[in-house]
């Protein structure tokens, strides 16, 4: 028998997104459909290449051209994406998709190594990805990549100084531990450090990203309220760990994105350091800092739960080395991989069912 496209399109009509709840041809997700005698081949775009829904997304078109074709025909299905975005392509940044902020209520939760391996672990799916370290007092991102002591190049496009990012392990970065010698203290009042993230984000050239990760400063200031008024924010992940003094400070955190005058989406909670395993005994947890408080805050506030990171010895000497751990052959890795497609498909839930973040007008 002979089948047409139309067919083949009425056929996929059945297949949902999981997460985003419309099926492949309204959301125009099926692309090049080629049908032969005996095969049906077309193109399924996903909303992020760190989609890990991909393989049922495939299995359910396979599913639905035998159910509602024939099941003799073979179905080949290429899986590519393009990331999502509702940014309005503006002065600033405008070839970025995605500006994700990365908070913590307090310090030493490890924002900045989840910060890094979330990063690594987006490029390595295929996402072209970027950060920027806006902890100006104590900038980790240099250490973490391995790439103390250098300096970004300067160069000039139409007359403008533009400082072009350096690029470790396929991640774009900028920190102001680039730009300050490392021996010495940043010692600058608010309206400094607000000035360097703006330079940051308007004097660099950030080239095409999928998703623009800013490692925030512990706590809720300056640098927060000048990232909101200056770009519009995709959404906030915040960073805790399980004890009580954590949460509490991540609370506010949460609540500071929630505000009215702010309206940032948080895109759910990470817990690092949710439990210890030693490396001899890797089926074992101890609950060191409390068990399941990050989760507990999701479900209280109603915030997505990215996942647990454990406390485990590599990720901190990974972190020194500067070899993110999610590169490694490590049980642990996968800890990330699977926090960055969570991330992931949330910044895709998002941009299919939140209006636009608009920037903060208010003044403070």
């Amino acid at each position: 028998m002979t089948y047409t496209k139309s067919d083949v399109i009425k056929a996929l009509s059945t297949v949902d997104d999981p997460d985003l709840k419309k099926d492949l041809i309204t959301l125009n997700m099926i692309k090049d459909i080629e049908i032969f005698s005996d095969t049906i081949k077309f193109t399924v775009v996903l909303t992020t290449p760190a989609c890990p829904l991909k393989e049922l997304i495939k299995n359910n078109c396979t599913e639905a051209i035998h159910e509602h074709l024939d099941k003799s025909l073979a179905v080949e299905i290429h899986m590519t994406s393009n990331v999502t975005t509702t940014r309005d392509q503006g002065p600033l940044l405008p070839g970025v998709k995605n500006i994700i902020a990365i908070s913590s209520g307090k310090g030493g939760v490890g924002k900045s190594t989840v910060t890094a391996n979330l990063a690594v672990a987006l490029k390595k799916s295929g996402a072209s990805v970027g950060i920027i370290d806006a902890d100006i007092s104590g900038p980790s991102i240099p250490t973490m990549f391995n790439c103390e002591g250098e300096q970004p190049e300067v160069r000039q496009v139409n007359g403008k100084n533009v400082i072009v990012p350096l690029e470790q392990y396929g991640v774009k970065l900028i920190s102001i531990g680039f730009l300050a010698p490392g021996d010495n203290a940043v010692v600058w009042r608010g309206p400094m450090a607000s000035s360097a993230l703006k330079q940051f984000i308007g004097d660099t050239d950030w080239g095409e990203l999928d998703y623009l990760l800013i490692d925030l400063p512990p706590g809720t200031s300056d640098i927060h309220l000048t990232l909101v008024q200056t770009v519009p924010v995709t959404g906030a992940v915040v960073v805790t760990t399980p004890q009580k003094v954590a949460l509490a400070d991540a609370r506010k955190g949460l609540m500071m994105f929630r505000q009215p005058q702010i309206n940032v989406p948080v895109l759910g909670i990470i817990e690092n350091m949710a439990y210890f395993t030693p490396a001899e005994l890797p089926d074992n947890k101890y609950y060191i800092f409390g068990k399941d408080g990050g989760m507990n805050l999701s479900e209280k506030y109603d915030v997505p739960f990215l996942g647990q990171i454990p406390l485990v010895q590599s990720i901190r000497e990974s972190g020194d080395s500067g070899l993110p751990v999610v590169m490694k052959e490590e049980v642990v890795a996968k800890a990330f991989t699977d926090l960055a497609e969570a991330l992931a498909r949330q910044v895709a839930i998002r941009n299919a069912s939140i209006e636009k973040t608009k920037k903060v007008e208010f003044k403070v």
